[in-house]
């Protein structure tokens, strides 16, 4: 099992959780492949709409990738993306301000955000279970229990 986070802005993460799907760089299927089944992800938002400047800065989003394919979704007669599907858990949207002394990924970087430039990042079980406890997931099974 490995840990993710993608990014996305909370309007596109809040489509995928209501679409139970995953979509990752714009709708580009490389990053996608990286994703196994049983795998955890962690959406983080830095900001409300794509293009806007209204900031969020936090993660809005924490699941599970479903066993299953990459598949393409047509958004328009010159788009289509790539998906994964997701079993998408409860949870709060949790700013990641709190958290930054305390993720391996951001703890003592001025420049964190910097983790985030390519839209999805691996981290470590440690940092994983930090993002789903802030976000007050029901995460299933033993693996995240400390």
């Amino acid at each position: 099992m490995r840990f993710w986070i993608g990014v996305a802005s909370a309007d596109h993460v809040a489509i995928g959780r209501a679409g139970g799907f995953a979509q990752l760089g714009h709708g580009k299927a490389a990053p996608l492949k990286r994703l196994r089944p049983g795998d955890g992800i962690a959406y983080y938002s830095p900001v409300r709409k794509l293009g806007g400047a209204e900031r969020v800065q936090a993660f809005t989003a924490i699941g599970i990738v479903r066993p299953g394919e990459i598949y393409p979704a047509v958004l328009g007669e010159d788009f289509v993306c790539s998906r994964r599907d997701i079993d998408w858990l409860a949870g709060r949207d949790a700013p990641i301000a709190p958290l930054l002394d305390r993720l391996t990924l951001t703890r003592g970087k001025r420049n964190w955000g910097y983790a985030f430039r390519f839209g999805l990042v691996e981290i470590d079980e440690a940092d994983f279970r930090l993002i789903a406890e802030a976000m007050a997931a029901n995460w299933p099974g033993d693996t995240l229990k400390a």
